[in-house]
């Protein structure tokens, strides 16, 4: 496939971090343009925070990356609004010379607060940019970058009314590494053992862990035993061994999730947007357990009542509307398991939900507005 007519390299640059949801969906991208690139014409810049977990995830990868100070948007009032303005500031500038010197041909931002300043440098420079947003709520970052972006992609048809002026959006979906679709059910069952006729009960707290969900497993992990085989993915900074029969703890699962999504009966999750995605394109059954309104901007909530309402996903809800206790976490997954036909209902509604293609479609997109620069 030929891309461009001249001899020219074109440098393609990411933006984004702060979380997995952030960095895992342009890991997509990125391979679905390094795969439409046969004659590797084009090159591949990150540009990310000093201190972001992005950092590391982008180094691992082979990808170049180029750090700038970042500060946070809060929708509140904090004296850390006022020094995290000099550090946006200073990513700014930072983003201004990067952008220039680097001579990038485009800028690909897949949200978080240190897109921000990359995002409005290459507008005042010239360059393209395309945004994307994962959840069906958009945030803030998402709100400012879409000022200043030639083109916004969205996973739901439902977000564009948050941008009721913008003309130029494409509903792509989110995008999802070709890993995830790979992943077979029997491997899974062998990496740790699995026996014969145990349901697979997947616990996933997301990139950064969820202290809520192990509290729960914690709680409940008596009867969850006697009916499941637990694989516990807890996070870095939550991480606890464990040496109980049929209940395996991992800090972070990287090449082992494909496998296990493909083989888990049932998964027990927080509600972000790349994994709601990653649960619906591997048909995976789950038990959403939202971060909640007090804890964050109510992404979470919005997202696991979307896939809730299109019964894609079930929501872990306390009695009487109340916080869910170990006992709501036995009683949801207990009542799953043994309905095989609800179960295979909500595979396959999470699976029409998500569609796979997201991460080419954007590569597409990217690949036309290059042509056009």
């Amino acid at each position: 496939m030929v891309l461009f007519m001249d001899e020219k390299r074109r440098i393609i640059a990411f933006t984004g971090g702060g979380t997995g949801g952030h960095v895992f969906p342009a890991f997509a991208v990125w391979e679905a343009l390094k795969e439409a690139d046969r004659e590797s014409r084009l090159n591949y810049l990150w540009i990310g925070s000093r201190d972001g977990m992005e950092k590391q995830l982008v180094r691992t990868r082979g990808i170049d990356y180029a750090e700038i100070p970042s500060g946070k948007f809060r929708r509140y009032f904090s004296l850390k609004n006022l020094t995290d303005l000099f550090r946006i500031a200073a990513g700014f500038i930072c983003s201004l010379r990067i952008l220039k010197n680097r001579k990038v041909s485009i800028l690909f931002s897949k949200g978080g607060f240190v897109s921000v300043p990359p995002v409005i440098a290459a507008h005042i420079l010239g360059i393209p940019v395309i945004s994307h947003e994962s959840d069906l709520d958009p945030g803030l970052a998402t709100r400012i970058n879409s000022r200043f972006s030639d083109l916004l992609c969205l996973a739901y048809e439902k977000t564009a009314k948050a941008f009721p002026s913008k003309r130029n959006i494409v509903v792509t979906g989110n995008p999802v590494r070709k890993e995830i679709l790979g992943g077979d059910r029997e491997t899974g069952r062998r990496l740790y053992n699995i026996p014969e006729g145990k349901p697979l009960l997947l616990v996933l707290g997301g990139s950064l862990g969820a202290l809520q969900v192990n509290e729960l497993v914690a709680g409940s992990l008596d009867g969850l035993l006697d009916r499941f085989f637990v694989v516990h993915q807890m996070g870095e900074k939550l991480y606890q061994s464990s040496n109980r029969k049929g209940y395996v703890t991992v800090p972070f699962l990287r090449d082992e999730l494909p496998h296990l999504l493909a083989a888990a009966d049932l998964v027990l999750c927080r509600s972000g947007a790349g994994t709601l995605w990653e649960n619906g394109v591997t048909a995976s059954p789950a038990i959403l357990v939202p971060l909640g309104m007090g804890a964050s901007r109510g992404d979470q909530v919005r997202n696991a009542e979307f896939f809730s309402e299109a019964k894609a996903a079930l929501i872990l809800k306390g009695k009487d509307g109340g916080e869910p206790d170990p006992s709501d976490l036995l009683e949801a997954a207990f009542s799953l398991i043994d309905d095989t036909a609800q179960l295979r209902s909500m595979a396959a509604s999470a699976s029409a939900l998500c569609n796979k293609d997201a991460a080419e479609t954007i590569a597409r997109l990217l690949l036309s507005q290059l042509e056009k620069a």
